[in-house]
């Protein structure tokens, strides 16, 4: 009988382990979706809502904007994750999230990102577009 059971068991291992190997491209990213739309802090308030992702060396901290405004720059700055000074080429971010990049003191800046490609444009003058990501990386030259 301790026999039949641990051969039952065994074979639902190995009937379990062999199901999870398919080639489904699309079961991986659906589950790597959900595990980060989980892990996501939802801050603000509005009827407008997009992802921002904040990167510190190999760390992501994840959110969820919700907000009234349309460019990215100012729903960041009303819900506090972002700061910076503004200048004649738009706002030059120096804070995000608590975390301060200082390039005259150890070359550290925040880049932009949307959905992963280096932004085209400032953070201020990014629309916030249905469907995009926006990340805001440390990043030391």
């Amino acid at each position: 009988m301790k026999y039949r059971i641990f051969s039952l068991i065994f074979a639902l291992v190995l009937i379990l382990s062999f199901a999870g190997c398919g080639n489904s491209d699309n079961a991986v990213s659906s589950a790597a979706v959900s595990v980060a739309e989980t892990e996501r802090t939802e801050i603000g308030e509005g009827s407008i809502s997009f992802p921002f992702e904040v990167v510190v060396k190999d760390q992501t901290t994840a959110f969820l904007v919700h907000t009234e405004q349309t460019s990215v720059g100012k729903a960041l700055q009303e819900v506090g994750l972002i700061a910076g000074d503004q200048n004649e080429y738009g706002l030059y971010v120096k804070t995000v999230n608590g975390i301060t990049a200082d390039y005259d003191t150890d070359h550290a800046y925040w880049a932009f990102f949307i959905d992963g490609s280096y932004a085209d444009k400032g953070v201020d003058q990014t629309e916030i577009e249905a469907g995009k990501t926006y990340r805001f990386t440390y990043t030391e030259s």
